[in-house]
Parts: structure tokens; C-alpha cells; sequence
């Protein structure tokens, strides 16, 4: 059977698993997952794919989050267009971060994110519209084009599934575009890519500005989901997080975020009683995976695959005579 094959196999039986989702999980615990997963895959796509680790990607998602729950709230019902101005203002933050980032390399980048997370953290906490330490609260369910009504659980969890659909299949359709190599080359090698011609730092600014992009896709959805938008998701925990669910699921994987977010997640949701254990058992978890699993999960495990595909095609050895 074909590695092809194998590979469409694998998309079907992940695609079945989350249509029959909601039928034996809570809708709203199988959202959070899909938001965390595609926040997770805008940082997978940032350092995986790109080489830039940001610290501060919450800030992309909280701020898109709160421009949605906003417009939301004050100015339409329509959920395409609360997401549409959360995912603009979030990649216009995204734009300006990077326009600074990208002039520093390694731990100086992530500093520079980190930084402007904070100042995020602080205008998320001083403005007027944003609730302070209450939050955005009581943000109303929208529809979708007046079409598609998001009122009810089951039918709210398969538009976010499309939703974040859309934002697995943006990041797969760039990754293995022309654009997507010339990021990879940049990653591997700098200065081999500057001598060929291709201006570095253009490629990085509209990198940064894409992962932002997606981040708030997955920070407008959350707030369309849980109806609130708070300081949380603005903080470095949430950004903290993103880095364990890539770490856990593995980079440069397509389906590592979202293997690293079912775990990362339900981990969360057993010791939901006891709260001080969470991020105890989350450094255990991080060490172990680092010492075992060194590429993640799935990386470890698409490791295992090829070295057993390749081990199958060997040719036969020949016996002496």
C-alpha cells in the first residue's frame, strides 16, 4: 500500500473522529480543543516552518477575541463579520510586532514578542470597551450570513470544525507552496537564502503576519463559543501552553497541534479539581516527551514510519558464494 494512500487513510479517520465527536464528548469541551489546536498551529507554523519563536502569541489571540466579542456586541450579529475584524486586527498587530522582531535573530525575537505581549496584557486591562479584569462578558451568539444559526451546541461545534478547518488547510496549503520553501530554506539556512536574492527579512515580516492572522482566527472563534473574552487569554500562560501543545503533539507535523491539544486539554479537564497540580503535571509531561519523544508524538511516530517504510523497500541480500 502506498505511502499516499496511507496518508489519505490517516485524513479520513481523522475527519470521522470529529464529525462523530460531539456524539460522545461535550460539544464546547471538543471546541476549546480545535481552538487551542489552531492556536497551537500558528506557533508550529512560526517556529517549525519559519524559525521565529515567538513568546507572545497570546496577545494575537486575545486581542482578536476582543475585537470580535466587541463588534459583536455593539456593532453587528453577523459572526463573519466579527471574525473578519478579529483576524484583521490581530494580523495588523502581527504586522507591527514583526516590523521590529524580525530586525533582531534568536532569543532577542522572542524578547521583542514577549514585550509587546505585555503591552497588549496592559491595554487589555486600561480600555474602556474591554471590561478590565471582569472581561468581555455576555458577548451574543451570532449567525452566519443569517443563514446558519450557532444557538445551539451541536450545530455552533460544526461551524467551528469547518472554521478551523479552513486554518489546518491555509497553513498545510502555504507550507507546501513555493513561498512555504523559501521560508524553510530561510529557517535552515540565512545566508545561503540572502545570496540567492531573496530578501529575508519581506519573507519573515509576512511569515509573522500570517501565524498572527491564524492565531486570531482561533481567538475570534473561542469568543463566539464561550460568549467572553478575558485577561487570560491574553497572558503568557496562554502562550506558554501553545509552545507545550507543539512540543507535545511536534513540530513541522500538520496533525501535531491537534494531538498535542486533545492531551494537553483533557490533562487540564481530569485535574480541573485540583488545580495546583495542573501546571506540576504539565512539567512532568514536558520532560518526559522531550526525553522520549524528542521530535513529539507525531513527529516521532512519522519517524518510525519512514524508517520502517524505507527498512521494506531494502533489497534482498544476496548470499556468497
Amino acid at each position: 500500500m502506498s505511502s499516499m494512500l496511507y496518508k489519505y487513510l490517516w485524513w479520513l479517520l481523522v475527519g470521522l473522529v470529529l464529525l462523530l465527536a460531539p456524539l460522545v464528548v461535550y460539544p464546547l469541551f471538543m471546541i476549546k480543543i480545535l481552538c487551542a489546536a489552531l492556536l497551537a498551529a500558528s506557533v508550529n507554523f512560526l517556529v517549525g516552518y519559519a524559525g521565529l519563536l515567538s513568546f507572545g502569541h497570546a496577545m494575537f489571540f486575545g486581542s482578536a477575541g476582543y475585537i470580535t466579542g466587541y463588534v459583536l456586541k455593539t456593532w453587528t450579529g453577523d459572526g463573519l463579520i466579527g471574525i473578519l475584524a478579529g483576524v484583521l486586527g490581530s494580523a495588523a498587530i502581527g504586522w507591527v510586532t514583526g516590523l521590529l522582531a524580525i530586525r533582531r535573530q534568536g532569543v532577542y525575537f522572542s524578547m521583542i514578542t514577549l514585550a509587546f505581549a505585555q503591552v497588549i496584557y496592559f491595554l487589555a486591562l486600561r480600555l474602556p470597551f474591554t471590561g478590565g479584569e471582569d472581561g468581555l462578558q455576555n458577548v451574543p451568539r451570532p449567525s452566519f450570513l443569517g443563514l446558519v444559526e450557532t444557538t445551539d451546541h451541536q450545530s455552533l461545534y460544526f461551524v467551528v470544525l469547518a472554521i478551523v478547518g479552513l486554518g489546518f488547510w491555509f497553513i498545510w496549503r502555504i507550507v507546501n507552496s513555493p513561498f512555504g520553501q523559501v521560508l524553510t530554506a530561510i529557517r535552515d539556512n540565512e545566508p545561503r537564502a540572502m545570496s540567492l536574492g531573496y530578501r529575508v527579512n519581506r519573507y519573515k515580516l509576512i511569515a509573522f503576519t500570517l501565524s498572527a492572522a491564524i492565531a486570531g482566527l482561533a481567538g475570534s472563534v473561542k469568543v463566539i463559543a464561550f460568549g467572553l473574552a478575558t485577561l487570560t487569554d491574553v497572558g503568557w500562560g496562554t502562550s506558554g501552553d501553545a509552545l507545550l501543545i507543539c512540543i507535545v503533539g511536534g513540530m513541522q507535523t500538520l496533525w501535531g497541534p491537534l494531538i498535542g491539544a486533545v492531551l494537553v486539554i483533557a490533562l487540564e479537564h481530569m485535574l480541573v479539581s485540583v488545580p495546583e497540580l495542573v501546571q506540576i503535571v504539565q512539567g512532568l509531561v514536558f520532560v518526559l516527551v522531550v526525553m522520549l519523544f524528542r521530535k513529539g508524538i507525531v513527529g516521532q511516530w512519522l519517524a518510525w514510519w519512514k524508517s520502517r517504510q524505507s527498512s521494506t523497500h531494502l533489497p534482498p541480500a544476496t548470499s556468497e558464494h
